[in-house]
């Protein structure tokens, strides 16, 4: 899980000049699925057969089966969305996990920085740098448009929070969320119309000039429950809410999860999802399963 506090804005950095001025005027929801499965790993069989039959309107897979080079194919990806859901490929932005092909181009190049606590396979990379772009960004979103993906989930944006400073001289929070901001704003310059752009978490990069236009929805973890069936009662999860709020009021996809067990609480997550309109999943924390969907 993801967690974040509200930025501060800051003059553009690293591709500027792809900042629009102002955000689009709201506009309608890409697709509305009224449920999604958020599933990582643990494909029976090595295969989407069961995702395909279940009932949910939406789908967040892995860009890869193993997580590393074993690519879905556009013949699964196609099968999956011929179920009737919409398809997204998830994959970091912010970091670099230790098992993930690209991982020792990435460390020879020097852009790999402080490892994650919460992740002992992860590290905080330089996604600024245009070697990121170029041996990371780029190519993963040309995988996912060649296979058919609908959309892109790209997690980590938070990045710019955990960045140990130390190591990055003359960087501030605020320097780095506004970069983080331009990384997504270029990722969809570059899919254009074949891919959907769907970032997990730091809905509070809205902020930033561009970014809700570059966006077409956020996923947003534990706005409800932590953890796993802990009422999220921090003050962060009111400004999480708050901002995933304007973001659906400018039109946006909102896919939602909260990681909960007892049925009470997953009851209570759903009813929260119909509440605010979002499209809502309670799952286990592993995402490693197929769960029912909310009703």
């Amino acid at each position: 899980m993801r967690r974040f506090h509200a930025a501060l804005l800051a003059l553009p950095l690293f591709l500027a000049g792809c900042v629009n001025e102002a955000d689009a005027e709201p506009t309608a929801a890409p697709e509305s699925p009224s449920s999604w499965i958020y599933q990582l790993s643990g494909y029976a069989d090595d295969r989407l057969d069961a995702l395909a039959a279940a009932p949910h309107d939406a789908a967040v897979i892995d860009l890869a089966r193993d997580g590393g080079e074993d690519y879905f194919t556009a013949e699964e990806i196609s099968a999956l969305k011929d179920s009737g859901k919409s398809v997204y490929a998830y994959f970091t932005m912010g970091s670099i996990e230790t098992y993930r092909p690209e991982h020792a181009d990435v460390a020879a190049a020097d852009l790999v920085l402080n490892q994650w606590g919460d992740w002992p396979d992860e590290y905080f990379v330089k996604y600024w740098d245009q070697q990121w772009w170029d041996l990371v960004m780029a190519p993963r979103l040309d995988q996912a448009a060649a296979a058919g993906y609908d959309g892109v989930y790209l997690d980590v944006p938070n990045a710019y929070e955990e960045i140990d400073l130390a190591l990055v001289p003359g960087e501030t929070r605020e320097s780095l969320a506004q970069k983080m901001a331009d990384l997504v704003i270029t990722a969809d310059e570059h899919a254009g119309e074949d891919l959907r752009i769907l970032v997990q978490n730091s809905p509070e990069l809205r902020e930033f000039p561009g970014y809700v236009d570059a966006i077409d929805g956020i996923g947003i973890e534990e706005l409800f429950f932590l953890n796993a069936d802990e009422p999220c009662t921090e003050d962060w999860c009111a400004e999480n809410l708050d901002n995933t709020r304007t973001i659906r009021d400018a039109g946006k996809l909102i896919l939602a999860v909260d990681y909960a067990s007892e049925t009470e609480h997953i009851a209570e997550a759903c009813a929260r999802y119909e509440e605010e309109g979002f499209a809502g999943a309670v799952a286990g924390v592993d995402l490693d399963a197929i769960y029912p969907p909310c009703g």
